[in-house]
């Protein structure tokens, strides 16, 4: 399976949400019964400092949901950044399913 790209853009000092479906290669939805995800923020792919997403998996649907609170976004680098997710399925094959950039806006009222 190679990765999905797909871009986003988080406001500075804002809570973050957003839902990745992963599908099979006929387009149907993928169960992820027992996968396991993680998900981080960089600012250039290879940075030590990161951040992680919480991450959440709605098995049934193939839903992959992930989230920051306002006490993350506000640590992170204003611009353009870098992300990933990787999944485990239960027998631990280990596969990259979305990457991407991501663009962190700053926002002036926080």
């Amino acid at each position: 399976m190679v990765a999905q790209s797909v871009n986003i853009q988080i406001d500075k000092g804002t809570d973050f949400s957003h839902n990745f479906e992963m599908k099979n290669p006929d387009q149907s939805v993928l169960n992820l019964t027992g996968y396991s995800a993680v998900a981080k923020i960089r600012k250039f792919p290879e940075a030590t400092k990161q951040h992680s997403f919480t991450v959440g998996i709605t098995s049934a649907t193939g839903i992959i949901g992930l989230s920051m609170t306002v006490g993350v976004t506000t640590q992170l680098t204003n611009g353009r950044n870098f992300y990933d997710i990787i999944i485990t399925s239960g027998v631990g094959t280990v596969t990259k399913a979305f990457e991407g950039s991501v663009i962190v806006n700053p926002s002036a009222s926080v």
